[in-house]
C-alpha cells in the first residue's frame, strides 16, 4: 500500500507541473495564431481523448482524419508527462518530414521570431505563476510562521560563520543595518536581500554588542547551514532510513528526533555523523524521542563508520505566527517565489562550477515521489508548498540553455534574432537529436544514482 500512494503521490504532483507547464506553451500558440494539433497528458499512444470533428473516442485517431485548426485533447498511455504539438515546431517530435515542406500561415515557423520566444517562454512563465497562486494561497489560509530567535545555536566548524567569528550563544541584531525580527529574516538578509554584498553582523554576545564583518567571497550560495550557522532551541530529526542498513536493523524511523548518541547530546547532521563515524563496528546507545515517548536503541555503525540514515535539524522554539489578508498576501507569494528561484539557480550554479557533489544534490523520479508522499503525509499545505518549490524547479531547469529544453529553443531563437535567419532545418533536428540522447543519459543516471546512490 505504501508503494501504492507513494506512486499516487508522485504521479499527481507530476501530472499537475506538466499540465500547467504544457498549458503556458498552448494557450500562448494559440493566442500567437498557431495550430495545436495535439494536447497530451502522458506519453505514448493516445487512451482516449476529445476533438470537435469526432468527439470523444478512445483509441487511436484515424491516420487520415483532418483536424485543421481543432485540436485532440488525449490522454496517453504512459502517465508521465505531457505535451502540446504545435503545427510547424521542431521539437522533441524530432518530425524530418516537416523540413521538406513549406511554412503554412498557421505553424509555429512562420511566426515572428517575438511570437516564438513567447510560445517558448510560456510554460516557463506558467510554472512561475503557480508556484506565486500556491504561495499567495497558503500565506492567505495559514498565514506564516517564523522561528522567533536570532540566537545562534550551534556555529560548525570551519564555517564561513566560524572564521568571522560567530559563537554559540550570540544574538544577531542587525546585518547590514537591518534589525533583524527572527531567523528567516537573517537567512533571507545573507542569501537574498544582501547576496551581491560584503555582511556585516552586529551582534551582542554576553550583554556586549560587537560587529563581525564577513566577505561575500566567504559565503556560498545554497543554504544557512552552510554559512555554518544552527538556530538554538534545534533538534536532529531523522528524515530517512536506508533500507538493509544498521538503522533500519535496529528499529530507527523516519521522523525519530535523536537526543543523544553514545551519551553525547546531538542537535544536528554533524554531530551525528561525528560520533557515529569515530565509533565504526562499536555498538552505540542512540536515545530518540518518538510520539512523545524516549527509547534507547542500540546500533552498531558499518566498518565505515555509517547506520543508513539522512538527518535534519527541526527548531522547537518559540515560534511567532502571522496571519495576512487576500491583498497582502500576493506580495509574500511573489517575494518567496524569487526567494526559492534565485536559491535553485544558485544550487545549480554550484554544480557547473564543481562546488557541490552532483549526486548529493540531484534527485529524480524516485526521490520526487518519496518527498511528495512524505509532504502529503504532513498534510494538504505542506504537499502544495512542495508542488510550488517543485515547480519552480522545472521552470529553472527548463529554462536552461539546453537542446530539448525550453532553453535551448530559446537560444536558436537568438541565434535568428541576432542573424537574421534561422538556423537550418536540418540542423535543429540533429541539434534536438542529441540534446535527447544527453538528456535520456541524464535520466537514466538520475534514476540510478535515486536507486543505488
Amino acid at each position: 500500500m505504501e508503494t501504492i500512494s507513494t506512486v499516487i503521490y508522485f504521479l499527481i504532483t507530476i501530472g499537475i507541473l506538466v499540465f500547467v507547464h504544457e498549458l503556458g506553451h498552448f494557450l500562448a500558440a494559440i493566442a500567437c495564431g498557431m495550430r495545436a494539433e495535439v494536447f497530451a497528458i502522458g506519453m505514448g499512444n493516445r487512451v482516449f481523448g476529445w476533438n470537435k470533428i469526432t468527439g470523444f473516442t478512445a483509441g487511436r485517431l484515424p491516420e487520415d482524419i483532418e483536424l485543421n485548426d481543432h485540436t485532440d485533447y488525449r490522454v496517453s498511455a504512459f502517465p508521465i508527462g505531457g505535451y502540446v504539438k504545435i503545427a510547424g515546431m521542431i521539437d522533441e517530435s524530432l518530425d524530418t518530414e516537416l523540413t521538406a515542406s513549406e511554412p503554412k500561415p498557421w505553424e509555429y515557423r512562420s511566426k515572428p521570431v517575438w511570437q516564438r520566444m513567447i510560445v517558448i517562454s510560456a510554460g516557463v512563465i506558467m510554472n512561475i505563476l503557480l508556484a506565486i497562486g500556491i504561495f499567495w494561497g497558503i500565506n492567505y489560509v495559514q498565514g506564516d510562521s517564523f522561528m522567533q530567535t536570532t540566537e545562534v545555536g550551534i556555529v560548525i566548524k570551519g564555517s564561513p560563520a566560524a572564521t568571522a567569528g560567530l559563537q554559540t550563544g550570540d544574538r544577531i541584531l542587525a546585518v547590514n543595518g537591518t534589525p533583524m525580527e527572527h531567523w528567516e529574516m537573517i537567512q533571507s538578509s545573507i542569501y537574498v536581500d544582501h547576496m551581491n554584498e560584503d555582511i556585516t553582523l552586529s551582534i551582542e554576545r554576553n550583554g556586549t554588542a560587537m560587529t563581525l564583518a564577513v566577505p561575500r567571497t566567504s559565503i556560498p550560495d545554497i543554504s544557512e547551514t552552510t554559512f555554518g550557522i544552527i538556530p538554538n532551541n534545534t533538534e536532529a530529526v531523522i528524515n530517512d532510513v536506508v533500507p538493509g542498513r544498521p538503522a533500519e536493523k535496529a528499529g530507527l524511523l523516519a521522523g525519530d528526533i535523536i537526543l543523544s548518541i553514545n551519551d553525547i547530546p546531538v542537535i544536528n547532521q554533524e554531530n551525528v555523523i561525528t560520533v557515529i563515524s569515530a565509533n565504526a563496528g562499536k555498538e552505540l546507545p542512540v536515545v530518540v524521542k518518538r510520539n512523545g515517548e524516549q527509547l534507547s536503541i542500540a546500533v552498531t555503525p558499518s566498518q565505515e563508520g555509517k547506520i543508513g540514515i539522512t538527518v535534519g535539524s527541526r527548531y522547537n522554539g518559540p515560534v511567532l505566527q502571522k496571519q495576512y489578508g487576500l491583498f497582502e498576501s500576493f506580495p509574500r507569494g511573489i517575494r518567496q517565489t524569487i526567494s526559492a528561484t534565485t536559491l535553485y539557480a544558485q544550487s545549480i550554479w554550484q554544480l557547473i562550477a564543481g562546488k557541490a557533489e552532483f549526486t548529493k544534490s540531484v534527485g529524480g523520479p524516485v526521490k520526487i515521489a518519496q518527498m511528495a508522499t512524505r509532504s502529503a503525509e504532513v498534510g494538504i499545505i505542506s504537499f502544495l508548498a512542495f508542488t510550488a518549490l517543485l515547480s519552480i524547479s522545472l521552470a529553472v531547469m527548463n529554462i536552461l540553455p539546453f537542446p530539448a529544453l525550453d532553453g535551448g529553443h530559446l537560444i536558436v531563437l537568438l541565434y535568428e534574432a541576432i542573424f537574421r535567419r534561422p538556423l537550418p532545418s536540418g540542423v535543429q533536428v540533429r541539434i534536438q537529436q542529441t540534446g535527447m540522447v544527453i538528456l535520456l543519459a541524464f535520466m537514466v543516471f538520475v534514476l540510478y544514482n535515486d536507486i543505488f546512490g
